[in-house]
C-alpha cells in the first residue's frame, strides 16, 4: 500500500499544480487580473416590506453593537430572537477573540466559568439547519453561526461570531480562490481514487509488474475527476465582483464563505468589534485575559 500511496501522491501533486493555473479573462473595471470568471451578482440583501427587520443590541463594557438580523435566514433569526427574549445571552462572554478574524461568544458555560476554564464546547442541545446563502457573505461586521465539523454544516444552537477580518488585495483573493478550488479538487480526486473498483484495478495492474500501464491508468482518472469536480462545483471559478470590492475596501473573512451561515450584520458598532478583537488573549485558546461580558436585547 505504501507504493500505491506514493504513486497517487505524485499524480495528485501534478494534477493540483495544473489546477492552480487558472486562465485569466480580460480585466474589467473594479479588478486587475482576476483569477476567475467575473460575474456581478448584487450582494445587497433585499428585505420584504411586509416583514419587519429585527434588530438587536449587544451591550459590552467596550461599547454597544447594533445588529440587523436577516429575514433570508428565518431559522437562525427566530432562534436568536428566542434566546434573546429568554435572556440566554446575558452575562455570557466573548470567549474567543482573534484580531483580524472575529470575536465569538454564546457558550452557556461561560456565564459562571473561572478564568482558567477552556470554553467553546457549551451548547443548548440542538442544531440549526444550515441556511447558507451566497448573497450573505463574511464581510466585516457579518453575524454568523458557529458550528462543529458536521457534514451538513448545521449551526450551533447558540454560539455565534461577528467578523472583524481584514482587507485583501485582488492578488490575495485570487490566491485564496485558487487554494479553495485546489482543496476541493484534491478531495474529489482522492475520493475517486479510493473507490473499490479503482483500487482493484490498480492492484491488478501493479501485480502484473507493468509500471507504464499502471501510470497511464492513474493518469486516465484525471478527466473523470475533472468532470466530477465541474458537476459538484459548477460555479467554482465565478466570483461576485461586488463582494470582491467589499473585501478590498471594508474587509472580512472570505475564506469562511460557503461553510457557515451568515444571518445578520452590524449596523453600528464596528469600532467596538475592533476594540474587543485587539484585547490580549491566552495563546492556548484565544480567550481574552479579561472577561468580556455581553447583554443582548431586542430593539
Amino acid at each position: 500500500m505504501k507504493k500505491l500511496s506514493f504513486i497517487f501522491l505524485f499524480f495528485l501533486g501534478s494534477a493540483l499544480m495544473g489546477m492552480a493555473q487558472v486562465k485569466k479573462p480580460t480585466p474589467k473595471p473594479k479588478a486587475k487580473n482576476p483569477a476567475v470568471k467575473q460575474t456581478t451578482v448584487k450582494h445587497q440583501v433585499v428585505h420584504s416590506n411586509a416583514q419587519k427587520i429585527q434588530r438587536v443590541e449587544v451591550i459590552t463594557e467596550y461599547g454597544t453593537i447594533v445588529l440587523k438580523l436577516y429575514n433570508e435566514t428565518p431559522k437562525h433569526r427566530d432562534n436568536f430572537v428566542k434566546l434573546v427574549k429568554e435572556g440566554f445571552y446575558d452575562s455570557l462572554l466573548f470567549h474567543r477573540v482573534i484580531n483580524t478574524f472575529m470575536i465569538q461568544g454564546g457558550d452557556p458555560n461561560s456565564k459562571h466559568s473561572d478564568t482558567s476554564e477552556m470554553l467553546g464546547s457549551g451548547d443548548v442541545g440542538y442544531k440549526i439547519p444550515a441556511e447558507i446563502n451566497p448573497a450573505l457573505f463574511h464581510k466585516k461586521g457579518a453575524l454568523a453561526a458557529a458550528r462543529d465539523n458536521n457534514p451538513e454544516k448545521a449551526s450551533s444552537g447558540c454560539q455565534f461570531y461577528i467578523v472583524q477580518g481584514k482587507k485583501y488585495t485582488i492578488k490575495e483573493l485570487e490566491q485564496m480562490i485558487n487554494n479553495i478550488n485546489m482543496g476541493r479538487k484534491q478531495k474529489v480526486l482522492y475520493d475517486l481514487y479510493q473507490r473499490d473498483t479503482v483500487q482493484e484495478k490498480i492492484n491488478a495492474l501493479q501485480s502484473s509488474g507493468d509500471k507504464e500501464i499502471t501510470r497511464k491508468y492513474i493518469e486516465s482518472l484525471q478527466p473523470a475527476a475533472d468532470r466530477e469536480f465541474t458537476a459538484k462545483y459548477p460555479k467554482a471559478t465565478e466570483v461576485d465582483m461586488d463582494q470582491i470590492e467589499v473585501y478590498q475596501t471594508l474587509g472580512g473573512t472570505p475564506q469562511l464563505d460557503g461553510d457557515y451561515t451568515v444571518f445578520g450584520e452590524v449596523e453600528s458598532g464596528l469600532n467596538v468589534i475592533d476594540r474587543i478583537a485587539k484585547l490580549p488573549t491566552r495563546d492556548s485558546d484565544n480567550r481574552p485575559l479579561q472577561n468580556v461580558r455581553m447583554k443582548i436585547r431586542l430593539l
